[in-house]
């Protein structure tokens, strides 16, 4: 079994929930990313078109409601479960910068 659950995607900022804290008092934010790349699938070129969900939290949320919806980004963090649901993932931002 691999322990690792580290992605890095670049994308366009498509939607910017509003900054809200936890009970705990811990920053968060939402937002969608729009991704399109080409990749290599069974030696063929394709066209990967997504959306995908994000979240941020604590410094990183802060410094992310400075973002503009179109802005494009590079960001690093891991997947995870939305909630209690065993079926929608969210990719959590630990970090991310501008490009």
């Amino acid at each position: 079994m691999n322990p690792h659950n580290r992605v890095e995607l670049t994308g366009v900022v498509s939607a910017l929930e509003t900054l809200r804290y936890t009970p705990a008092g811990i920053p968060i934010v939402e937002l969608k990313l729009d991704h399109e790349s080409p990749q290599e699938e069974a030696g063929k070129t394709r066209t990967v078109k997504c959306e995908v969900a994000a979240v941020a939290a604590g410094q990183v949320a802060q410094r992310m409601v400075q973002a503009q919806l179109g802005a494009r980004i590079k960001v690093t963090g891991f997947l995870a479960h939305r909630g209690k649901s065993k079926v929608h993932l969210v990719l959590h931002i630990n970090e991310f910068e501008f490009i």
